[in-house]
């Protein structure tokens, strides 16, 4: 079947951009066989012409390993291996399992604290201190790593 071809006046989809959808619109101006301008047959609204999207083709699972990838060397793949990553909750409860919680020390701004201590924070509760410096130190909460000051 063949297609005429489009001209001024005639109707077309287009991606109407006021009522974000794909809708029935007027031809307003082309350039050559190419529709530029077109006017929203709902809303009224003018604007350039959007062609609705094609489809995208579904794509083929990558093979497994080749050849070509299996004799490579370790350091060009080494950087894209994914290492899984653990959460704040099971960073803290691998860091505080050798621990007895009820020897937390209270956090207070005014105390020192040395690294691998458990502090009792009173909004972010019971945490371990995992580096210290100058008037700061880091410290592993459940809820995730924290900055406090102290003396």
């Amino acid at each position: 079947m063949e297609r005429r071809a489009v001209s001024a006046g005639d109707n077309i989809d287009s991606q109407c951009t006021r009522c974000k959808a794909l809708l029935n619109h007027t031809i307003v101006a082309m350039v050559g066989t190419l529709v530029v301008r077109v006017k929203c047959n709902t809303c009224g609204s003018e604007h350039n012409h959007r062609p609705a999207k094609e489809a995208k083709e579904a794509r083929e699972p990558k093979a497994a390993v080749t050849r070509s990838t299996a004799a490579k060397p370790a350091r060009a793949t080494a950087g894209r291996t994914k290492t899984p990553v653990l959460s704040d909750e099971a960073i803290w409860e691998e860091a505080i399992a050798p621990h007895d919680p009820d020897k937390a020390v209270p956090y207070s701004m005014n105390a020192t604290f040395r690294s691998n201590t458990l502090v009792s924070h009173p909004t972010f509760g019971i945490g371990l201190v995992a580096a210290t410096q100058a008037g700061k130190i880091e410290v592993v909460f459940k809820s995730g790593r924290k900055l406090l000051r102290t003396a």
